[in-house]
Formats: C-alpha cells, sequence, structure tokens
C-alpha cells in the first residue's frame, strides 16, 4: 500500500495553523450536503456481517466526542461500544492497560473487535491491535500521529520535552514488534493540530494511507470519513 510522498520532515504545527481549525464550523454543512452519499450504505446494509466496534476518542475528550460516529455505526447495523475509561489524558500506557483490559472483556463476549481511533486515540488503538492480533480485527485511525508522539502536535507544550523524549523511546521500542492487522490511516492537510506528515507511518504495516479535507476537531463529523468508515467494515 503506496504511503502518501513528501520531502517535508514532520514539524510542530505554529500557531497559525489553529486557524484551520475554524473549518470546523462548516462541518455540520458538509454532512447536509453529502448526507445522500453517507446514508447509501446504511441502505444497503439490511443483511450484512455486523461489526463489533470499539471507539476510543482523542487527547482530552471522552466518549462523548465519539457519540456521533457511534449513532452512524448503530445505522449502518454495526454494534459500537464505548471505551469507558472517562477522559484521554495522555498517559498512553496506563491508557493502553486499561484498554485491554476492556477490548479483552468484549472481545470474550462478542468476538473479534474493530477499533476506531480518533489522534491520541488512534495511537492506543495501534498499540491494542500490536498486543492482540488474534482479537483485532482492524484499525481505523484518523488525525493519528504516528511518529514523535505529542511532539508534532499543539499539545506538545502540555507534555514537556522530557516526556515526549521518553513517549518517543518508547514508540521506537514498541515498533520492535509490527502491527500485523490492516490499518486505515485517514489525515488532512488542513490539520491544524496534529501536523499531517507525522500521521504517515513509517513502518513496514498493512496501513492504507487516506487524505480527507477536514481540520482536525472536525472529523468527528466529517462526511468523508464516515464514508471510509462504511466501506473498511463492509
Amino acid at each position: 500500500m503506496a504511503r502518501p510522498t513528501t520531502s517535508r520532515q514532520p514539524q510542530p504545527p505554529k500557531r497559525l495553523r489553529l486557524l484551520n481549525e475554524v473549518r470546523t464550523l462548516v462541518q455540520p454543512a458538509r454532512m447536509i450536503v453529502a448526507s445522500p452519499a453517507v446514508v447509501a450504505p446504511v441502505r444497503r446494509r439490511a443483511s450484512t456481517t455486523q461489526r463489533q466496534v470499539l471507539t476510543i476518542p482523542g487527547f482530552g475528550t471522552t466518549d462523548l466526542a465519539m457519540a456521533p460516529v457511534r449513532a452512524y455505526l448503530k445505522a449502518l447495523g454495526h454494534q459500537p461500544h464505548r471505551w469507558d475509561q472517562g477522559r484521554n489524558n495522555g498517559d498512553v500506557p496506563q491508557m493502553l492497560d486499561a484498554t485491554l483490559v476492556r477490548a479483552d472483556d468484549l472481545a470474550s463476549q462478542v468476538g473479534p473487535l474493530d477499533l476506531i481511533g480518533w489522534s491520541l486515540g488512534g495511537v492506543v488503538a495501534r498499540e491494542v491491535a500490536r498486543d492482540r492480533p488474534d482479537t483485532v480485527r482492524s484499525v481505523i485511525t484518523y488525525g493519528t500521529p504516528v511518529i514523535g508522539g505529542p511532539r508534532f502536535t499543539v499539545s506538545a507544550e502540555t507534555f514537556g520535552k522530557e516526556r515526549i523524549t521518553d513517549i518517543e523511546r518508547q514508540i521506537v521500542d514498541r515498533e520492535q514488534i509490527p502491527i500485523t492487522v490492516p490499518i486505515t490511516a485517514i489525515y488532512s492537510k488542513n490539520d491544524g493540530i496534529v501536523d499531517w506528515p507525522a500521521c504517515v507511518d513509517p513502518y513496514p504495516n498493512n496501513v492504507d494511507h487516506i487524505e480527507v479535507s477536514s481540520s482536525h476537531t472536525g472529523m468527528g463529523i466529517d462526511p468523508d470519513i464516515w464514508k471510509i468508515i462504511a466501506t473498511r467494515l463492509e
């Protein structure tokens, strides 16, 4: 699967890039205009396989952020599941342990899971798939930094240089074990929160990169992303 080509290395987003997030204001209108294409998969899924989907929210957010996509998944005939870990606090090792317990419990009841993670939630989803390849069917991420941890995000200052360096070291160690399940990595060059080259997976995984035009905060209700999700879960 081809990776996006770019000669530019990831870098911390300039504050001016945050202006791109104003695009979020047009997302409801985009969803209305695109509604026929978004609803079409719902109409044709009358008797197809139901997927069990665990949704994981981004940094600083809770399950509420993923409520719209869960409603869409339910309309598609799938069974969406909440993360149930409270607020994403940025502590990936701690969240990973808790999410593994959640995923193990769900998988024991309903079978293999598809994971959907937004931003840092996608990092957690990837790590669950790395540790549980037998119980994860696929991973879908959007706006997820896979290079540098939080270094190339506007949240970098929240973590501090020493912690970011430690996170990067952990990433290198974790990548010694490849992720073997299919990954769909959705990114946007209009992302004002995460520098988009940081979302391009440099590792030899089964990753399909797809570009959309959304802002970062608008990804939760982006019609293009919802259509991609519908297709990947078929």
